[in-house]
């Protein structure tokens, strides 16, 4: 993705709106804890469930900087990134980023997620998700290969990268990802509102070109049709051998261009998108058995998910020098291994979160161990924080996001207490999450509108207020 990079000053930003936060009671930190929303008649998209759950939830978080951000964070992506219409009755649900005026299969998803437990008692946001599945269903179509798409055929500044362009894509990066996003957005609508009208012709058209796809990332017979390359000065912004990546033995596993950082593979088979496509397909092929639709789509997609989780338990676990049995983060077929983790999802840290791994798994507690270490190449421990980042923004760069998905893997109270205290402590006074931050200075941070990173952060609230209440009354 596309990035800017910030330092703070004494106006505070909420989806390119500037706030001043006149008239507020000022903090400790010399703060103003006035709400950095939009004002209603300037949301893109109001949900009478979901100011009401913030309103709940604040009313048990002690800390009003906790409180403050919460209320920031937790409906960003309604407030400033949902663009809602209809077409013929027929909802359509366009999300972007943030910043990006364009759409991720990836983020789209993960950005509306935390609002799907409120589909039940709320008509416009049950609106909401159907038109994301229908637009998304209209992406794939469009090509399964592409990552980020336009909401129209505007064409993108990406469009002269040396590979098979349309008018309608952002950016068309391979991510096993993207897709797998797609199947757990209309799998999890489908099993919490009992709604299964999206599952119409096109949605079968698309969940067939995906199991396709899939295969062709294999790679058992040649390299597939997908290449991709770029004319840049960033090494992982393009693929080597001629567009098609490094080589990889065929023993099963998916391709993966490029990581959910956009960042291209070293090794192409990536071990947590290939985990997420093993339980994404198995949901597929639930779908397609409740619809009663083609045997073969379900029998094949099942193979299929059974034949990558074979694979992964035969060549993703390595014995580490220090660790024990733990994951790789890509590997090649060959016996070639790179061992680190990726700040974004899916990442290694993420697996419990995803449905792919249990957090009591030895195997998921050893990897675990080795990404919160130095160990991790990409780990970072500095002033105010520790977590994971990448290559995607660069050295002694942590993603919040990381620092959010390790309380949400954990089940120690102490470092969930230790994480919250963490995000409090480099938001750069500003209420929001970032894409990244500084370790010693969070006031150098990059991205200060990214949906993504402050739904997820608003999730994290959530949780912990059903789980473990007493954590918002003790930070």
């Amino acid at each position: 993705m596309e990035r800017r990079t910030f330092l703070r000053n004494s106006i505070l930003f909420s989806g390119g709106i500037a706030l001043t936060g006149l008239g507020a009671v000022a903090s400790p930190k010399g703060l103003s804890y006035v709400s950095n929303r939009p004002a209603k008649n300037k949301r893109n998209f109001v949900s009478s469930s979901v100011d009401e759950m913030i309103d709940q939830i604040k009313e048990k978080i002690s800390n009003p900087e906790l409180s403050w951000m919460f209320e920031n964070c937790f409906p960003n992506t309604l407030d400033t990134t949902v663009q809602y219409s209809e077409e013929s009755g027929k909802p359509d649900t366009f999300v972007i980023t943030g910043d990006i005026n364009a759409m991720w299969l990836r983020d789209s998803t993960a950005q509306v997620w935390p609002y799907l437990s409120l589909v039940p008692e709320d008509e416009k946001l049950k609106n909401l998700f159907k038109g994301l599945i229908n637009r998304q269903t209209k992406c794939v179509l469009i090509d399964p290969y592409a990552n980020a798409f336009n909401k129209g055929d505007e064409g993108s500044h990406w469009e002269s990268d040396y590979t098979e362009m349309k008018a309608e894509l952002h950016e068309r990066k391979w991510e096993i990802d993207s897709l797998c996003y797609t199947i757990r957005l209309a799998y999890h609508y489908w099993k919490t509102s009992g709604d299964d009208s999206c599952f119409d012709a096109k949605w079968e058209e698309a969940a067939e070109l995906i199991v396709k796809t899939f295969k062709e990332q294999q790679r058992k017979e040649d390299r597939g049709p997908y290449s991709f390359q770029r004319k840049t000065r960033k090494p992982y912004d393009t693929l080597p051998g001629g567009g098609y990546g490094n080589p990889v033995n065929p023993v099963g596993l998916i391709v993966s261009s490029f990581r959910p950082s956009d960042d291209a593979t070293l090794l192409p088979f990536l071990i947590p998108s290939n985990y997420f496509a093993v339980v994404s397909l198995k949901q597929l092929a639930e779908i397609a058995t409740h619809l009663g639709l083609q045997t073969k789509l379900a029998e094949e997609t099942l193979k299929l998910a059974n034949e990558v989780d074979a694979a992964l338990a035969k060549y993703a676990v390595s014995d580490h020098l220090n660790y024990g049995n733990i994951l790789a983060f890509e590997i090649d077929g060959f016996g070639n291994k790179l061992f680190m983790d990726d700040a974004n999802i899916p990442s290694l840290l993420s697996l419990p979160y995803l449905g792919a791994m249990e957090t009591t798994d030895s195997l998921y507690q050893n990897t675990r161990k080795f990404v919160l270490s130095a160990n991790n190449p990409w780990f970072y421990k500095g002033k105010y924080a520790e977590g994971i980042g990448g290559p995607h923004v660069g050295a002694d760069m942590i993603w919040p996001m990381s620092i959010v998905m390790r309380a949400m893997t954990s089940d120690d109270e102490q470092e969930i207490i230790s994480c919250m205290q963490m995000l409090i402590d480099t938001h750069a006074e500003t209420g929001f999450m970032h894409e990244t931050f500084h370790k010693n200075n969070p006031e150098n941070f990059t991205r200060s509108w990214f949906a993504w990173a402050n739904t997820l952060f608003g999730e994290l609230i959530v949780k912990l207020f059903h789980e473990r209440p007493a954590i918002l009354e003790i930070v």
